[in-house]
């Protein structure tokens, strides 16, 4: 099988590229660098090797969630390709779902990874999330997160927080119409809403306990408005995961488990999917089965 690294330089706090190759050079495997230049390049450099080979290949996502959203995105569709990752980015929020960034750093361990099929999100007709699309409060902090990630002290670790805080003065009441498997679910105000395939999102906040990345269902959460230190109250018990079953959610909380979710919203609204903000007032998600192979690391 041919291994190939797709390192985008500008993940993370230093690029990763020479000591990849270092690590590499010790194995005996089949394998090459790319390094990308500018953002979609990993999903143009990914479609253009596949429709040029039919070997088995192996693309390895270097840097954060963004890297690996762009390297999904590209192999999707190729019966050839695997996705596997090496999580070097600020965010790596997809690999906790298997336990961590640390069980995905061994080089040997990654490139010998067994596959596993699992499921993504299909938004429209073209683009794909591994992980979380979610709008409203959250999308909201994604999207400031990502303005401000490499500045000083509102950035880097602190981004997702800063995007928090942004949210609350911002986004705590947004509107869309919510159907899900072809019934109306929802059309009032609301604070937040997620459709996941994974479980995590923002580096620590586990919104979709439920979920799973290989049962054929997206887990949808819907949270209503409340005010700001109810908010404060109930934000520790998002971050854990205990939303769910948590009494002092119970009435905020809308959650379902479908196959297909239609949004019709006003305009100015976006939607995060994977932490890259699309603009549009008509989004339709669906899950697609087992569309990726995924390698895991023992």
């Amino acid at each position: 099988m041919k291994h190939i690294f797709i390192i985008n330089p500008k993940s993370g706090k230093n690029d990763r590229t020479d000591f990849i190759r270092q690590q590499l050079e010790k194995t005996d495997f089949d394998w090459e660098i790319y390094n990308t230049s500018a953002p979609k390049d990993a999903i143009r450099f990914i479609r253009e090797w596949c429709g040029k080979h039919s070997e088995e290949v192996r693309f390895y996502a270097c840097g954060g969630d963004g890297t690996l959203s762009e390297v999904v995105n590209g192999a999707a569709g190729f019966a050839n390709a695997s996705v596997s990752c090496y999580p070097c980015g600020s965010g790596n929020d997809f690999v906790k779902n298997y336990g961590g960034a640390e069980k995905f750093l061994d080089i040997e361990k990654l490139c010998r990874a067994e596959n596993k099929s699992i499921d993504l999100i299909k938004v429209n007709d073209d683009i794909y999330s591994v992980n979380i699309v979610n709008f409203g409060f959250d999308a909201y902090a994604v999207k400031t997160m990502n303005s401000v990630r490499r500045k000083p002290l509102i950035g880097g670790n602190n981004a997702y927080n800063t995007g928090i805080v942004a949210a609350i003065l911002k986004a705590m009441k947004n509107k869309a119409e919510i159907t899900v498997d072809g019934k109306l679910f929802f059309d009032e105000k609301f604070l937040l809403c997620t459709v996941a395939n994974g479980q995590f999102i923002g580096g620590k906040y586990q919104c979709a306990p439920r979920a799973s990345l290989d049962d054929g269902i997206l887990d949808l959460c819907l949270v209503k408005p409340v005010s700001v230190p109810k908010f404060a109250s109930l934000i520790g018990l998002y971050e854990k995961g205990l939303h769910l079953d948590s009494e002092k959610f119970r009435k905020y909380i809308c959650y379902t488990r479908c196959k297909t979710v239609e949004i019709k919203a006003p305009e100015g609204f976006f939607i995060s999917v994977d932490g890259e903000i699309y603009e549009g007032t008509d989004f339709r998600l669906e899950v697609v089965t087992k569309a990726l192979k995924f390698g895991i690391p023992e």
